[in-house]
């Protein structure tokens, strides 16, 4: 690694944008330190690991970033197994999204970038499917990761193997500014209890769903989730499923990921629910009825950092010398890769002029009250 530039630059938040950030900024020859409180609940540590702008429907700007990260990604996997020593568990398996009609299926936004499938099509994709789809969109081109398990492991690792430092359990509760209304740095309080000042003259805010409790300026609102996993047998499903409402992620050893619930009212309200855990084997049931016999392995839930436009907030923020990588929503693993890039690039002040003309499409000032 090369000598570390300057001061350090911290890192507000421990979930996989932080880490992306981290990796990104140490491996251009960056000190950095990394505050962290809970990782558990962060978005990045609870998803299904989905690749998909496609199979989502994106459209717009959203598409076209979620199309660039998309091609960056078995690069910056590469990157991450060479620094960590560990796999990412990256496969490019393809989704399916099935249809009732082949009316909505010929509908939907992204049916271009697809292969149409019908009834006999979707049967030989996915063996098994329930009865109610009768049409379907193959997408090659999307794929999956092993977040929960592999992912965030080797980012951590990665980043440990450049130096970059790690504060676990502090909790920033301010953002400091000076005269000149630059940051200056942060209070924290440590997982000891006790609070005090961290100077602070760079930084990139990657907190996620928590974002706002630092800059009430961003709309950033959380939507939890909660997800169940099932013990399948070893490649009983090749491509994930990416039902209305319902999404089936098979992982190489046959665990079945089912996701997610999107509650939008509940607020940071933590637990289960049975309504939510309800709403996830009715969806497993319509879309592969046989996985409903397998064998339970976890449930958990998470919080996505969601955005009035569903898009994130990238790039420069109100405060000079505090930059965003926040607000993904459902699309923070597909987007990781490319917001470490951009954004890191923004810091260092080395982007083309085409990168930074796709990062002004993300401002956080297309929210700003004119």
């Amino acid at each position: 690694m090369t000598a570390a530039k300057g001061p350090a630059i911290t890192v507000l938040g421990g979930g996989l944008m932080g880490l992306a950030m981290a990796h990104q900024l140490a491996r251009r020859g960056e000190a950095v330190r990394v505050l962290s409180r809970r990782r558990s609940e962060a978005a990045g540590f609870v998803a299904a690991g989905m690749l998909a702008p496609h199979a989502e429907g994106l459209t717009g700007d959203l598409l076209a970033l979620g199309q660039a990260s998309l091609q960056l990604i078995p690069s910056w996997v590469a990157q991450i197994e060479a620094d960590s020593g560990l796999s990412c568990g990256l496969r490019p398996c393809g989704i399916v999204v099935p249809f009732a009609t082949p009316a909505e299926r010929d509908a939907y936004a992204t049916a271009a970038f697809g292969q149409r499938l019908d009834r006999r099509g979707l049967e030989q994709e996915i063996p098994g499917i329930g009865k109610l789809w009768q049409a379907g969109l193959l997408f090659e081109q999307d794929g999956q990761i092993d977040n929960r398990r592999r992912l965030m492991r080797a980012l951590e690792r990665a980043c440990v193997e450049l130096g970059v430092t790690f504060e676990e359990g502090s909790q920033v509760l301010e953002l400091v500014c000076g005269p000149s209304g630059a940051l200056s740095g942060v209070r924290l309080r440590s997982a000891e209890g006790e609070e005090h000042h961290l100077a602070a003259e760079r930084a990139v805010l990657a907190c996620g769903a928590w974002s706002a409790q630092l800059l009430p300026q961003l709309p950033i609102t959380p939507v939890k989730g909660q997800m169940l996993s099932l013990q399948g047998p070893r490649q009983a499903l090749g491509r994930v499923i990416f039902g209305p409402g319902t999404y089936l992620v098979p992982r190489q050893d046959g665990l079945l990921v089912v996701g997610a619930t999107s509650e939008a009212e509940a607020g940071f309200s933590e637990g289960l629910t049975p309504a939510g855990q309800r709403q996830l084997q009715e969806g497993l049931a319509s879309l592969l009825p046989e996985a409903s016999s397998w064998p339970p392995m976890e449930r958990w839930w998470g919080f996505r950092p969601h955005t009035p436009d569903e898009a994130p907030l990238l790039g420069t923020s109100p405060i000079p010398g505090l930059w965003l990588a926040a607000g993904h929503h459902r699309n923070g693993v597909l987007l990781a890769a490319i917001t470490a890039d951009l954004v890191a690039g923004a810091i260092l002040g080395d982007l083309a002029t085409s990168e930074q003309n796709q990062l002004n499409k993300f401002s956080w000032r297309r929210f700003e009250r004119s």
